[in-house]
């Protein structure tokens, strides 16, 4: 049977709406009442809606009992948009939220793809496609209600939402901070936004207090919203700081230490910036001092106050005694490089400890990928891995542990300290020693691993594999390690992202580069001994130099060949020396640059604090004694990346004056 083509009316549909108000500030809103109504009657085609009258295709018909209307006719007033589907043969009414599908003589309608069944099939009638009352006002959400002929349809407006944000930068200050209004209106059906109306509406709110605005908008169908409410604190005027200090005195010698008041305030207590310009400690020349104080708040109001402080001729400590007594622990000072050659230097005899050095230092500078070192140990064993990415991609460096016994291997993890990966040396290397020698002062116990017969495992990969090498990078380790029966390891390089166990034995074993130690050493670790007691004249400890601390021998298990550690790198010092009361220990670079850290009595002891020891003129401070003789104890071993060998100094402290 050929369908006749039905007669399709298009408009826009208003549906069912809620108003959700958002704010950033405390908000007040609610739903928009009213009701939209259709009257019709039976066996007629005149509709009343909201009051005016208008014509349908066909009269309201019943049929095996149920109430059907024309669907030209009614989906105008409900805003839907009607078209007929020429390739299923259906009557379509669209609106933003439903899709109806009415097919002739079917009982079943497709309500956004799901086949809903109504009383009866929808009809063609005069051309025009009738369907069920009861089912379109279900569909609809309508409410029907009937009397004798009279059929009455209701249904909700649908009305857009007013809501809106007020932001500002900070916090809202009057008379000073301009807000900003970020508009969140919206319609449910999607209809545009054509009109506002605002109430209390500032850009810059002109006094404190609380302030409400107000904001309605109007659809285009001529649809008001609620009003949508934003309430906001507006605060006084915000005050620039005050900027003040004081010192403890008006007039100073020389070397004498001034204690500086920071006095600023602000009316918030929202001072976030204090930048002071010649506020030294102390002074070292005679003269009137300009120290100035700058203070910023959190709005960037800003106050600047400036002082002066007299300083006389008087002398209390010149600038090295002032420097040797209060220069702060892990703090350098400046010296004369040349003189601390004459310094006395002291002989001193040491016990050689069963631990093992594996050091991968060669390659340092990584042209590929491959195994950094290969070597098979048991035992006690520091590994020390220090290398450079010279390759174009990122590199992960790996320690891989192998059991090639026929029974199981336990393995255990002490202290590590990893530095870097980092642009620059220094940094690299500071921060693996200053890690490694703090786990080794907390006796740092990192677990447990059993290797099985033939399993490799990678050992610590969360501390040395984690972060990848990128190019022009630099990355140290330090990690102890002990096995109850040969292991063998295995430093690999291998890009980001690729398994070490299943490449592990294809990759080749990378070439030294000529330069650079990489070999095993046996009985690494030194127990100093030192007869006498320190620190009554001017004396220096040498290490590092191959003359007082001979250089380790050992071999390199790549070629065969022995290798010299030079600079005896990897290597733990442990010394208790007696001192003299006031003595002051510290440290000086002798071979260049220097950083790292040592354990002083207990105490990691960062060399130096902030910062490095740039040359052989500059010295940290390590301990200073009390007015009794001590036994202090030192760890420590020399940093990769520094420069040897250093001067472990000891002095008597100047005398304190008031």
């Amino acid at each position: 049977m050929r369908s006749k083509p039905f007669k399709i009316a298009i408009v826009l549909l208003t549906v069912i709406a809620l108003i959700i108000p958002f704010a950033t500030a405390r908000a007040d809103s609610s739903s928009a009442g009213g009701f939209n109504v259709l009257q019709l009657a039976k066996d007629s085609d005149i509709m009343l809606f909201n009051g005016e009258e208008i014509r349908a295709a066909q009269p309201v018909t019943y049929k095996d009992g149920a109430a059907y209307i024309p669907l030209n006719g009614i989906a105008s007033v409900y805003g839907f948009t009607l078209y007929f589907d020429a390739k299923t043969k259906e009557a379509v009414a669209k609106s933003n939220v439903l899709e109806l599908r009415f097919k002739a003589d079917s009982p079943f309608i497709k309500v956004n793809g799901s086949a809903v069944k109504g009383p009866g099939p929808v009809f063609a009638q005069e051309g025009y496609m009738m369907v069920p009352l009861r089912m379109w006002a279900d569909l609809t959400d309508s409410r029907i209600n009937v009397s004798g002929r009279q059929i009455t349809l209701s249904w909700s407006i649908a009305v857009p939402s007013a809501a809106f944000e007020i932001e500002a930068d900070d916090e809202i200050h009057a008379g000073q901070t301009v807000v900003f209004y970020k508009d969140l209106a919206s319609h449910p059906n999607g209809l545009p936004i054509v009109q506002d109306v605002w109430e209390g509406r500032y850009d810059v709110f002109p006094e404190a207090g609380w302030y409400t605005v107000t904001r309605r908008v109007m659809d285009a169908a001529g649809n008001w919203s609620e009003p949508y409410s934003v309430t906001v604190e507006v605060l006084p005027p915000n005050l620039p700081p005050v900027a003040d200090f004081r010192t403890d005195k008006e007039t100073y010698r020389i070397g004498e230490h001034i204690e500086y008041r920071d006095l600023s305030a602000d009316d918030e207590d929202a001072i976030v910036r204090r930048t002071w310009v010649g506020n030294e400690p102390v002074f070292f020349e005679s003269g009137e001092k300009l120290v100035e104080l700058e203070v910023e708040d959190k709005h960037g109001l800003t106050h600047r106050v400036s002082k002066f402080i007299t300083v006389t001729d008087e002398v209390l400590y010149t600038k090295e005694e002032y420097d040797k007594l209060f220069t702060d622990i892990g703090g350098k000072y400046a010296l004369s490089g040349s003189e601390v050659l004459g310094y006395t230097p002291v002989e001193y005899t040491f016990k050689r400890e069963n631990v093992r050095l594996v050091r991968s230092n060669s390659p340092e500078v990584l042209r590929e990928t491959g195994i950094a070192y290969d070597t098979i140990q048991t035992g006690k064993t520091r590994f020390l891995i220090y290398n450079q990415n010279a390759m174009s991609y990122n590199v992960n460096v790996y320690l891989v542990a192998t059991n090639f016994n026929g029974t199981a291997v336990d393995i255990s993890i002490g202290a590590h300290g990893a530095g870097g990966p980092d642009p620059y040396s220094t940094n690299a290397g500071k921060m693996s020693t200053l890690r490694y020698l703090d786990a080794v002062n907390r006796g740092v116990q990192a677990g447990t691993l059993r290797l099985r017969p033939k399993e490799s495992a990678v050992l610590l990969a969360d501390k040395l594999s984690a972060v990848p090498i990128k190019p022009n990078q630099i990355f140290s380790a330090y990690a102890d390690i002990t096995s109850n029966d040969y292991v063998r390891y295995r430093v690999v390089i291998v890009p980001q992202g690729v398994d070490p166990l299943q490449e592990l034995e294809k990759l080749p074993m990378l070439p030294r580069d000529g330069v650079h130690v990489r070999g095993s050493f046996d009985y690494t670790d030194r127990s100093i001994t030192i007869e006498e007691q320190l620190g009554q004249t001017k004396q220096r400890l040498m290490f590092g130099d191959n003359k007082y601390d001979p250089n380790l021998w050992g071999i390199d298990d790549g070629t065969g060949k022995n290798e010299l550690n030079v600079g005896n790198y990897g290597v733990l010092y442990r010394m208790k020396v007696n001192v003299a009361p006031r003595t002051l220990i510290s440290l000086n670079a002798r071979g260049g640059h220097y950083t790292g850290a040592f354990i002083v009595g207990g105490r990691v002891v960062e060399v130096t604090k902030g910062s490095i020891l740039k040359n052989q003129d500059e010295a940290c401070v390590l301990y200073r004694s009390g007015n009794r003789a001590e036994t202090v104890e030192i760890v420590f071993t020399p940093a990769s990346g520094s420069n040897l060998p250093i001067a472990l100094m000891f002095e008597p402290l100047p005398e304190e004056r008031t």
